[in-house]
């Protein structure tokens, strides 16, 4: 794993690669709150010993990345959206298959639209269309929004608790199909937790807004795109999934019976195959 840090307009990006740099690129693109340490390595490196040069990378107010005072708003999804291309321009890179899970999978979208010329193809995980909010489709389960109002009474300058926190939220993401693996789970949390500046700033994705210029054009992406979407999915139940497919022609759907809003390591062989036959022309 090789390291890397840029500055450059102003901000602070923090990415790790695995594989060998002439290898054809993926960038993951983790979700909202999440750095990118969940892209867990072992998942990287399975990746990479498929033939791909694998890059995962630090929101902004996550991980080693720039952050910002907890209930700032100091950018938007478009900005985001921008960071992704950052950083395949610092490593030198001109197109790359972008893979993003949630959030990810929404940016990465709106990458397709606004710099088409660096996307080969997509992967969606557990993600949503680029459009604006359908009151139509199936909602989150409130107990996630419950929990999460709990957000502001944490110290979360304690590991301990910020770590337990961090389980407790994600257990609420699994779907029936796999056990939860909460050592697996508080193993990245605290990973997570050590290497963030400020652990509380992850939140300010809770106010992104930004992107409508891009909203409701997703039949102007022509690039190759696969979705994989589990059917017991808490946060963006499997309708979204869906209706993604329907909204980008001649996508792809791989469906995970009973998985969750998760990247559940017993689902790893599934997802890794399904991008390396995507990726592979």
């Amino acid at each position: 794993m090789r390291a890397h840090k840029i500055e450059v307009d102003g901000i602070s990006l923090y990415s790790e690669s695995f594989g060998f740099p002439g290898d054809p690129p993926i960038l993951l693109i983790m979700g909202a709150t999440a750095s990118g340490i969940w892209w867990p390595e072992s998942f990287c490196r399975l990746l990479a010993d498929a033939g791909r040069y694998v890059i995962r990378y630090d929101h902004r107010d996550t991980g080693r990345s720039t952050f910002y005072p907890p209930g700032t708003n100091n950018y938007s999804v478009e900005d985001l959206a921008d960071d992704a291309v950052r950083i395949l321009r610092s490593h030198g890179i001109g197109s790359a298959h972008f893979v993003g899970m949630s959030l990810g999978g929404f940016l990465a979208q709106l990458v397709a639209l606004k710099n088409a010329d660096n996307v080969r193809s997509l992967t969606l995980i557990a993600s949503e269309r680029l459009a604006d909010a359908d009151n139509g489709m199936p909602s989150m389960d409130p107990a996630i929004l419950d929990y999460h109002r709990h957000a502001g009474e944490m110290e979360w300058t304690d590991r301990k608790a910020a770590v337990a926190y961090q389980v407790g939220a994600r257990r609420l993401l699994s779907g029936s199909a796999h056990e939860f693996d909460e050592a697996a789970t508080r193993e990245l949390a605290g990973v997570e937790f050590d290497r963030a500046a400020s652990p509380a700033s992850m939140f300010n994705h809770a106010s992104l807004a930004g992107g409508e210029e891009w909203f409701g054009r997703l039949d102007e992406i022509s690039t190759p795109t696969l979705i994989i979407h589990g059917t017991d999915d808490p946060v963006l139940p499997y309708a979204h999934g869906l209706a993604l497919k329907a909204a980008i022609r001649d996508s792809t759907l791989l469906t995970l019976k009973g998985t969750g809003h998760e990247l559940h390591s017993e689902d790893w062989p599934a997802i890794i195959q399904a991008i390396e036959k995507h990726t592979a022309s």
